[in-house]
């Protein structure tokens, strides 16, 4: 994978985004919390320290299992046809592609459906889609309201619709959704606890976050819940990114923010592409002792870790994710429920310096999930 900072934007641009995230712009501003220019202070054992250490712990295990367990236990047909609708961006491409891989073991033919990520491309995919009559239609980052017409008809033809990484529900329609509101939270859990165990509760930290996006608000919410948890007293400020900042003058706006406010210590992103040519551009402001970390990291964020230029990265299940959206077509081809797939809770992991893999490309959190998943499907 190339390193090169318009790469990374590509690539870190990933599934998680909805649609109509793409479209909006949000204003940029700032929501401080109060005595966010007050002395913080924490007792090294206290009780919110230990439990940010020990969630840390936890979190910075490499999954050496993936969630499901149960056999499909009957044979799976090999004669199905998938269409795979992309959303125009890198991630998307790579989720398919890893589709596709898994697919390809029972024998299915998947079909992937380029867009632009415009109402009108993602529509026309999904007509595609409505005429092939495909076995099942997957996909990722849509809202409903985007293809809701082509959705129905879907439904109507006893097709199969299974979404991820999007702000959605199950049901009237969409038979699975993977990384949905319910599942993200805990993304911001990991990020809280390496801030809080980083400083040892003695933070002062500012958050950049997309609110355009809206599948990352459970992110932030959850970060700030368990910051102001186990970092009493510790300073936090949000800051509001319009989507016109993407590869263009997010550094700048960093460096700003940090000059006018020396007291941060760290600053955490929620999108790892907002981290692209940051840590560049405090070098050369001369801004030193910042420390960062991101939601859902790429190679780019993951090469500075390993550089010692960021601190950390969550890094996303998207192997595991779309091998799990086979599983579940495998089981409902059988006559089988996708219950135990929707159950399962993906694995996701907090990469720091200390467990950063050799590999810095798409890498696989669990490194034998084709095995674990190949050894549920049988023969085939």
């Amino acid at each position: 994978m190339s390193s090169r900072p318009g790469r990374a934007v590509r690539r870190a641009l990933t599934a998680i985004v909805p649609l109509t995230a793409l479209l909006a712009l949000a204003a940029c501003g700032t929501d401080s919390t109060p005595g966010a220019d007050t002395a913080k202070a924490a007792a090294s054992d206290s009780p919110g320290l230990t439990a940010a250490r020990e969630a840390l712990a936890k979190y910075s295990k490499r999954p050496a299992k993936i969630p499901v367990t149960q056999p499909v236990g009957k044979k799976i047909p090999s004669d199905k046809k998938i269409d795979f609708i992309l959303c125009g961006v890198q991630s998307c491409k790579d989720l398919a592609d890893f589709f596709t891989a898994g697919a390809n073991q029972l024998g299915w033919q998947v079909q992937q459906i380029p867009t632009q990520g415009t109402p009108e491309s993602v529509q026309a995919a999904y007509e595609q889609a409505v005429r092939d009559k495909p076995d099942a239609v997957v996909a990722s980052g849509f809202p409903r309201a985007v293809y809701a017409k082509q959705l129905a008809q879907l439904k109507q033809a006893g097709i199969p619709v299974i979404q991820s990484n999007a702000d959605d529900v199950v049901g009237d329609g969409i038979s699975l959704l993977k990384n949905g509101p319910e599942d993200v939270g805990v993304q911001g859990e990991m990020l809280a606890s390496w801030v809080v165990s980083d400083s040892g509760a003695k933070a002062d930290t500012v958050y950049f976050d997309l609110p355009a996006y809206t599948i990352l608000k459970p992110v932030k919410d959850t970060f700030a819940a368990q910051y102001k948890k186990w970092c009493v007293g510790c300073a936090l400020d949000t800051v509001d990114v319009p989507i016109t900042s993407v590869g263009k003058d997010m550094p700048d706006r960093v460096v700003s923010y940090v000059r006018s406010h020396p007291k941060v210590t760290h600053i955490v992103f929620s999108l790892g592409l907002l981290n692209v040519g940051v840590p560049a551009a405090l070098k050369t402001a001369g801004v030193t002792g910042k420390h960062i970390a991101v939601n859902v990291g790429d190679a780019q964020n993951y090469q500075y870790i390993q550089s010692g230029l960021s601190d950390g990265a969550m890094a996303l299940n998207s192997h595991e994710a779309a091998w799990l959206q086979v599983d579940a077509l495998a089981r409902h081809f059988t006559g089988q429920s996708m219950d135990v797939d929707q159950k399962a809770v993906l694995p996701n992991m907090l990469i720091t310096k200390d467990n950063v893999p050799d590999s810095l490309g798409d890498f696989p959190l669990v490194e034998d999930y084709q095995a674990q998943f190949e050894a549920l499907w049988g023969s085939n």
